[in-house]
């Protein structure tokens, strides 16, 4: 069974401060397709940001991950119930599950294991959720600076998964009968700091700041400052690409 890679223990007080909300519209998706509202899982949880959302619909909800920096810091809620679990290989009960979702996590598993739990928990007729958001756009100046971060400084130091979400999840096997979705995007007004504090979050900069002893978000901090200008709070928007289908 492959190892699954946690690049985001050591920084998960950052990952719950700065890392964007998925989008509504990917909820009223899966709530408007999901036959019914028993119990949920969500895989990869990190610090529970989905888990928290599934629990305003459903009965019961449970978050695996294998971060225990990152359960420790998630959003506690009656119904929810958090466990440090592999993706492929947790306590649930078999056909016990309506919802399976991963955000922003499913290019680090296993798939073909994942797969084979995900059909042993689920119902017959449960959906599975896998998505992503690409880089951020704020505007044409601030975007080259962020490319530059991306391709030229940190792009040596991304693992070979991080292909995955470049592509939007096009390219990853998805063995379900699957459903078209809707075109998604994460809009969020923030600061010049908090755009920062996100980009230290990027396991590229970590693999980085961990190889070379420095922090390569400071190499452009000066040019990302003067693109942004003036201005207190500019909207920084994500891409969203989702995959759903039925078990």
């Amino acid at each position: 069974m492959k190892e699954v890679m946690d690049n985001f223990s050591k920084g998960a007080a950052e990952y719950v401060a700065f890392r964007p909300l998925s989008p509504e519209g990917i909820f009223d998706f899966l709530y408007a397709h999901t036959y019914s509202f028993g119990q949920a899982w969500d895989c990869g949880t990190g610090n529970g940001q989905v888990a928290a959302r599934l629990a305003e619909r459903f009965s019961k909800v449970y978050g695996t991950d294998i971060s225990k920096e990152q359960l420790a810091l998630a959003v506690q809620k009656d119904n929810i119930t958090y466990r440090v679990e592999r993706p492929e290989q947790t306590s649930l009960s078999d056909r016990s599950i309506d919802l399976v979702t991963v955000a922003q996590a499913i290019h680090w598993f296993d798939l073909n294991n994942f797969y084979k739990e995900v059909k042993r928990v689920a119902k017959p007729g449960a959906l599975i959720a896998a998505w992503t958001y690409t880089t951020p756009g704020v505007t044409p100046a601030i975007d080259k600076v962020i490319a530059h971060l991306y391709e030229d400084i940190t792009g040596p130091y991304w693992d070979p998964q991080r292909r995955l979400v470049d592509a939007g999840y096009a390219t990853i096997p998805f063995p379900f009968d699957e459903l078209v979705v809707p075109e998604l995007n994460i809009k969020q007004q923030w600061n010049i700091s908090q755009l920062l504090g996100y980009l230290r979050t990027w396991s590229g900069v970590q693999h980085y700041m961990k190889k070379e002893q420095h922090d390569p978000v400071s190499l452009i901090e000066a040019d990302l400052q003067k693109a942004w200008g003036n201005e207190e709070l500019l909207e920084v928007y994500w891409p969203v690409r989702a995959r759903v289908g039925r078990v």
